[in-house]
């Protein structure tokens, strides 16, 4: 329940625009998505995620390797800015790392 408000509370002051759209990550304990969400179209731009995936390697490692994957479809996708949207969870190990990849991908948030 505790998530959910601070979920909620995060994505209050976070919108996804054409211009720049909001890239949402959801880690789970086995999983890890991630997606570019153009919130004024309720359109996904792009999707990443390690359901199904070959991707080895610990839980920090498949987020990076996630984060580069993000980035590399959003450019596909003539996405160049976007806005990060963690959710519920706080910007370190995992959420970091993710970012961290997508930045040096040349995503900028």
């Amino acid at each position: 329940m505790k998530a959910e408000y601070r979920a909620n509370r995060t994505r209050a002051k976070i919108h996804g625009t054409s211009d720049r759209p909001r890239l949402t990550v959801h880690i789970s304990n086995m999983h890890i998505t991630a997606q570019v969400i153009d919130d004024d179209k309720k359109t996904t731009l792009a999707y990443a995620t390690t359901v199904g995936s070959k991707i080895s390697g610990t839980k920090t490692e498949k987020a990076a390797a996630i984060g580069k994957e993000i980035a590399e479809k959003a450019k596909k996708a003539k996405v160049k800015t976007v806005v990060f949207d963690r959710g519920s969870k706080l910007y370190s190990g995992r959420m970091s790392a993710l970012a961290d990849a997508a930045r040096k991908e040349g995503l900028e948030f």
